[in-house]
């Protein structure tokens, strides 16, 4: 058997990428290898959001030449710096066999094929998101507790700053019994914890069985009729796609987590603007207020960019602002970085960099303020915990509450793979530590 190391950068949807890319040569005779240096082929699945995480790859792909060097190595990248850099890459580095897109990774096989008859490259970053899905194989590799199922791929929001509606390509839904199909075996496989995956995954409007579009809440609810699945989370949303049956369905849904997912990227109407947002900050906020009404237990965390081309000391504080009066569970926050191909890598109105990292810093210390206020009021509740794996200590488990968050549990290594209710009794930088309150798993 030959050995296959898959080395995954970026999102989420990245991750389910990775695992149908291994699945999907799992046929030809690749195994899984620990590192490189064990494998017969090498895929970096790659991510173009910020520059520095499509430098990695370049870094990455000097180490691999040195072993290929030495012995014979496939070399292969996928996701969407192959889409968007393809012959680039080859230029740049002729040590890689292979450049496929994210919508054209099912070809990965004939592709292996192709070089190991004619050598030189295979080339290949079309968009057929349907016919991917179609090809993708129904056997699956052995599941854990949760696992990750991309429902929607692409993006039409076409935000200045993002690189995804070019290498991700428009907004395709695959139909509800296809992924209802998937579901069903993920869950026979021990999941029970699902992960619906979009790059707008709110914007999902996959055909039913009944012929007509489906939105996302009527997908999940459809799902969280599953026998044996109890929790279902969804990532990521954009504010525009966050529909009335959605919102209800968070107070509706007993399978769908308190927590959300939903950048606003900035506070400032006129950033907002300029990034083609199609909203703005009061829209946020009573979409917000709306959300609570229907689940007031619900986590909301977001995306951030400072130091946007142009963005003003007022801007900035009207994102702070902003923050303060959503009060976040937690977030992440980057420096804008410009992406070659979007509309705002041509803005003259660059921000000083010693700027950004000072608004960084600042928006950063309020997030980590709030984030830790979060974790201190969860001490003495009581929560679901989902357990997924043997903690550090015997007897020990290690699971997430309905906040995501890592709970770590004595004398629970027998409701690995079951829910329970515990009492959070301390908490931790990065996990809570919690007792059981009863040995009975709860069932769906």
């Amino acid at each position: 058997m030959r050995k296959l190391y898959v080395k995954t950068y970026g999102c989420q949807m990245n991750v389910y990428d990775s695992a149908r890319m291994a699945e999907l040569l799992a046929p030809i005779g690749y195994g899984p290898a620990e590192q490189p240096e064990d494998a017969d082929m090498v895929i970096l699945n790659t991510c173009h959001i910020r520059e520095k995480a499509a430098e990695k790859v370049y870094s990455e792909l000097g180490r691999l030449k040195k072993i290929k060097d030495e012995r014979p190595l496939t070399i292969a990248v996928a996701g969407c710096v192959a889409q968007a850099e393809g012959a680039e890459i080859v230029a740049r580095a002729p040590q890689v066999d292979i450049v496929v897109g994210p919508q054209s990774y099912h070809r990965l096989p004939e592709m292996i094929a192709k070089i190991a008859r004619e050598g030189g490259h295979a080339l290949e970053t079309d968009f057929p998101a349907l016919e991917k899905f179609d090809a993708l194989p129904k056997d699956m590799s052995p599941a854990g507790v949760t696992a990750f199922l991309t429902v929607q791929e692409g993006c039409d929001k076409f935000c200045t700053f993002c690189v995804v509606p070019y290498t991700r390509g428009a907004e395709y839904s695959r139909p509800v019994l296809q992924i209802e199909d998937e579901a069903r075996r993920l869950v026979a496989r021990g999941v029970r914890e699902l992960t619906l995956l979009g790059q707008n995954v709110n914007a999902y409007r996959g055909e039913g069985p009944d012929g007509e579009a489906w939105s996302l809440a009527r997908l999940s609810d459809r799902l969280a009729r599953i026998d044996g699945l109890v929790r279902l989370r969804y990532t990521t949303s954009h504010p525009r796609d966050m529909g009335d049956d959605l919102i209800a369905a968070h107070g509706d849904n007993v399978a769908l987590m308190p927590y959300l997912h939903l950048p606003v990227q900035s506070g400032s109407d006129a950033i907002l603007q300029a990034m083609n947002r199609q909203h703005r900050a009061e829209d946020y906020l009573r979409l917000v207020e709306r959300i609570r009404a229907a689940r007031p237990d619900i986590a909301l965390t977001s995306d951030f960019i400072v130091g946007f081309p142009g963005e003003s000391d007022k801007d900035f504080e009207a994102t702070l602002d902003l923050v303060r009066a959503v009060r976040y569970a937690g977030a992440f926050s980057f420096k804008y970085s410009a992406r070659p191909g979007t509309p705002a890598a041509a803005v003259r109105k660059h921000v000083p960099e010693d700027v950004k990292d000072a608004r960084l810093q600042a928006l950063n210390a309020l997030l980590l303020e709030q984030q830790d206020a979060f974790k201190q009021a969860c001490a003495g509740l009581t929560m679901d915990v989902l357990f997924e794996k043997p903690g550090r200590r015997a007897g020990q488990a290690v699971g997430r509450s309905p906040y995501l968050q890592s709970v770590h549990v004595d004398d629970a290594a027998h409701l690995i793979g079951q829910m329970a209710r515990v009492k959070i009794e301390s908490v931790y930088p990065n996990s809570l530590k919690g007792s059981l309150l009863r040995e009975r798993a709860l069932t769906h």
